[in-house]
């Protein structure tokens, strides 16, 4: 009895790593939103990851991880490296391309819990008065990768998560759109006074010299 409940668990063994063996060996994910400021507000939000911590989903995951920043200020060869606890891990990202406005591609390594690197790119395309940003993450699945999507839907899983960068993105493009509004309607506004000032100071001078112009020699006294 022993030997048949032995030999059916080698059975159900080898059949579920036959199973993972044959899942899919590489991967592809993606989510789009559309933001309403012009492509190069969301494109910095993106180019910099001095930017990131306005929108990245994992960056209030844990408050007390550290983070680094080497390489290009921003760009290509733009490096970040972070270390946290169980939920952020550790792990590191370089901007291998980068397009003005059109597209960011980046090298993503996981080191810890996991050894894994994947590619995730951003896509700009104008749309109306704002921009269409897509977020791609792809790569190859190992064994372990393999098994762990037999239990986990990925692409619910981590899209849950572009959607609400995505998301803290616009929050973040809208809030840089109103600043520079703000900022513009401030230098408008002191350029005006500023004219304003220059012609009340030109005119009281002209008015001061109109006399002056206008005025005559008094006669000798007889």
């Amino acid at each position: 009895m022993l030997k048949k409940i032995l030999l059916g668990l080698v059975v159900a063994v080898v059949a579920l790593a036959g199973y993972i063996a044959s899942r899919p060996a590489h991967f592809s994910l993606q989510r789009t939103a559309t933001i309403p400021a012009p492509p190069e507000v969301a494109f910095a939000l993106v180019n910099d990851f001095h930017y990131w911590n306005q929108w990245s989903p994992w960056d209030k995951l844990d408050p007390n991880q550290k983070t680094a920043f080497d390489g290009a200020p921003a760009g290509t060869g733009a490096k970040y490296s972070w270390v946290g606890n169980d939920d952020v891990g550790e792990g590191r990202m370089t901007i291998e391309e980068s397009k003005p406005n059109e597209l960011v591609r980046i090298k993503l390594e996981f080191i810890k819990p996991f050894e894994a690197t994947n590619t995730t790119t951003f896509h700009f395309k104008p749309e109306g008065e704002g921009v269409s940003v897509t977020w791609q993450m792809e790569g190859e699945n190992n064994f372990m990768s393999k098994a762990f999507s037999v239990f986990v839907n990925m692409d619910e899983m981590v899209g849950k998560d572009f959607e609400k960068g995505l998301a803290s993105m616009k929050t973040a493009a809208e809030a840089e759109v109103k600043k520079r509004a703000e900022e513009a309607a401030k230098v408008a506004a002191e350029k005006a006074a500023a004219e304003k000032a220059a012609a009340e100071a030109a005119a009281a001078a002209a008015a001061a010299a109109a006399p002056a112009e206008g005025s005559t020699a008094a006669a000798p006294a007889p």
